[in-house]
């Protein structure tokens, strides 16, 4: 299990069959984030399907 598997940017393609980030980056920002070295994503956030809920209380 990896930090990916409980991002909220973390999907399913059912067309390629593979696991992808959704992250809308544009090309500088791509490029930064391939080329540095991060120890932990800076664009996770944690899926919180009770998120709604709670602003609903």
């Amino acid at each position: 299990m990896t930090i990916c598997d409980t991002c909220m940017y973390f999907a399913y393609d059912e067309e390629y069959e593979d696991y992808f980030c959704e992250v809308n980056l544009d090309e500088d920002e791509m490029m930064r984030f391939m080329s540095s070295s991060y120890r932990q994503c800076p664009y996770y956030r944690l899926e919180d399907e009770y998120k709604t809920v709670r602003k609903q209380m």
